[in-house]
């Protein structure tokens, strides 16, 4: 069923300057006045995005789950137990979960899925498996030393490369965790805590109204390695 919401027209470059200018003056003194310019120019655009991307991911076949109400992560900061206390991200972002017949249930924001991220000079979209839980990661590990072959062609696919380039790891391990060998062709995989892929967007490509028409094809050149991914079941 088509979506009903509002159509995308592109976030306005006021969008971009709210999210400085919050940088800059992270207080609650400062947003609480201009919630309804956060409202107006960040999260109802966003849901319209969402919204849009979610249409074009059924239009494609590509199972990723876009949900307006459930994809785009709130302004407000957990800082129970943070050092930062500053209430408000930065940043505007949406998760979109890789759902499909082999993966099974969404596993949240730590699971398979993309993901696309506003901030000025930070802007992105990428994916993959963010913090991998424990038994993933084993998954991943033993795939990489008993079938590297399947690993290869996902992560080097050339439409996913051409798109964004060599996979990686927000952090990794200094040696080749022990049960594994360490002059493995591809033990640097083996050192990963998980595996993830970006690429930059610009200004001009979030201003866009085509920004929906852009996103889908990124994310649909990552199909290989979302549906490697998902056979990683413990």
């Amino acid at each position: 069923m088509a979506s009903t919401a509002p159509a995308f027209e592109g976030f306005q470059p006021d969008a971009i300057t709210f999210l400085a200018d919050l940088a800059d003056h992270n207080d609650r003194a400062w947003f609480q006045p201009r919630k309804g310019d956060f409202d107006r120019l960040l999260k109802e655009p966003m849901e319209a995005l969402v919204a849009a991307l979610d249409d074009r991911f059924a239009a494609r076949g590509i199972p990723l789950r876009a949900d307006p109400k459930r994809s785009i992560f709130r302004i407000y900061r957990d800082t129970r137990f943070s050092k930062d206390k500053s209430p408000y991200k930065t940043n505007i972002g949406a998760s979109m979960p890789w759902v499909d017949d082999t993966s099974g249930a969404d596993d949240g924001v730590h699971g398979n899925g993309a993901y696309l991220h506003i901030q000025p000079g930070n802007s992105f979209a990428g994916g993959g498996m963010w913090m991998a839980e424990r038994p993933r990661l084993e998954a991943l590990r033993r795939s990489v030393v008993e079938e590297p072959d399947r690993v290869l062609a996902a992560i080097e696919d050339p439409g996913f490369l051409a798109t964004f380039g060599p996979v990686s790891s927000h952090e990794t391990l200094k040696r080749v965790p022990p049960g594994y060998p360490a002059d493995h062709p591809l033990a640097d995989l083996l050192r990963y805590k998980d595996l993830t892929f970006g690429r930059g967007l610009t200004d001009d490509e979030i201003l866009s109204p085509s920004l929906p028409d852009v996103l889908v094809d990124d994310f649909a050149a990552a199909v290989p390695v979302f549906r490697f991914l998902a056979t990683l079941r413990p």
